[in-house]
C-alpha cells in the first residue's frame, strides 16, 4: 500500500486529535518515565503525551516513513522509530502504551492485546482508541460501490466489540475501563466527507485502481453519500463517527 499522506490526514487535525485528548484524560498515571505511542502518525498524539509528561522518555512507533518525517519535525523532543507495531518490542517494560486510531489496522487483537500488555510494567496502562465505524454509511457505501464496479472487498475487519475486548483484557490480568463515543463532525459538503475518508478508510480501495477507475469510483461514492447524508438547515452535514476506547491497567 502506498504511504500515508500527513497533510491530508491533518486536514481535519482538530477532529482527529479530540478523541486522543479525551483518551489521555482518562489515564490515571502520575509517575511516568517511559511511554510508547503506537501508530503515532504525524505526531499530533505524541505532542499531547509530551505535554502531559514532559520529563518522560516518549517513543513514537509507526510503519509510515512520511508520517514519521512529519512527527520528527512536529515533536523533535521525542524519539521515533519505523516498525510494525505487532513485532516491535521496547528494550524494557514501559509505564504506558498509548494507541490512538491505529490498532484498527492491525489484525488479530486476540493475540495483539495480550502481547502489548506483556510489555507493560506492573500497574502500567494500555490506552487505546479506535474508529468503530465500519457499519456507518460512509464505509458501507465504499463496499457497495466496490461491489457494483466489480472490485474486491478491501474493507478492514470489524472490531471484535466491547464484550470481547473486556474478556481479552481481564483475562490478561487487567482492570479495564471501556466505553464507546459517537462524534458528530460538521462537514461543509459531501465532498468534505470524501476528503476526510481519503486520508484513512478510503485508502485501501484506491490503491489498485487507475486514475480513471478512481474517478469513476469516487463519482458513484459521492452520489450515494448525497442520498445518505442530509444537509442541515444551516448547510452543514453531520458525519457520525463512533469510536471505541479502553484503558487497561496491568494489575500486580
Amino acid at each position: 500500500m502506498a504511504d500515508w499522506n500527513p497533510s491530508l490526514y491533518l486536514q481535519y487535525g482538530a477532529e482527529r486529535t479530540r478523541p486522543a485528548a479525551e483518551l489521555l484524560a482518562r489515564i490515571a498515571l502520575d509517575d511516568v518515565s517511559d511511554v510508547l505511542d503506537l501508530g503515532c502518525g504525524p505526531g499530533n498524539s505524541t505532542a499531547l503525551l509530551l505535554k502531559r509528561w514532559p520529563l518522560a522518555r516518549i517513543m513514537g512507533v509507526d510503519n509510515s516513513p512520511a508520517m514519521l518525517e512529519q512527527a520528527r519535525v512536529a515533536v523533535p523532543e521525542c524519539r521515533f522509530i519505523e516498525a510494525d507495531v505487532r513485532q516491535f518490542k521496547p528494550e524494557h517494560a514501559v509505564d504506558l502504551i498509548y494507541a490512538n486510531a491505529s490498532l484498527q489496522w492491525v489484525p488479530d487483537h486476540y493475540a495483539l492485546l495480550p502481547h502489548l500488555i506483556s510489555l507493560l510494567k506492573l500497574n502500567g496502562v494500555l490506552a487505546v482508541q479506535m474508529p468503530d465505524n465500519v457499519d456507518e454509511p460512509s464505509h458501507v457505501l465504499m463496499r457497495e460501490v466496490a461491489y457494483e464496479q466489480g472490485y474486491p472487498n478491501r474493507a478492514r475487519e470489524p472490531l471484535p466489540g466491547i464484550h470481547a475486548y473486556y474478556d481479552i483484557l481481564t483475562e490478561t490480568g487487567c482492570d479495564v475501563d471501556i466505553w464507546r463515543t459517537t462524534y458528530y463532525h460538521k462537514m461543509s459538503s459531501h465532498q468534505a466527507i470524501i476528503d476526510w475518508v481519503s486520508a484513512t478508510g478510503l485508502r485501501p480501495w484506491m490503491q489498485e485502481l487507475s486514475e480513471h477507475e478512481q474517478l469513476k469510483f469516487l463519482e458513484r461514492y459521492h452520489e450515494l453519500l448525497v442520498q445518505q447524508y442530509p444537509i442541515q438547515e444551516n448547510g452543514q452535514i453531520l458525519l457520525a463517527f463512533p469510536r471505541l476506547f479502553f484503558v487497561a491497567r496491568r494489575e500486580p
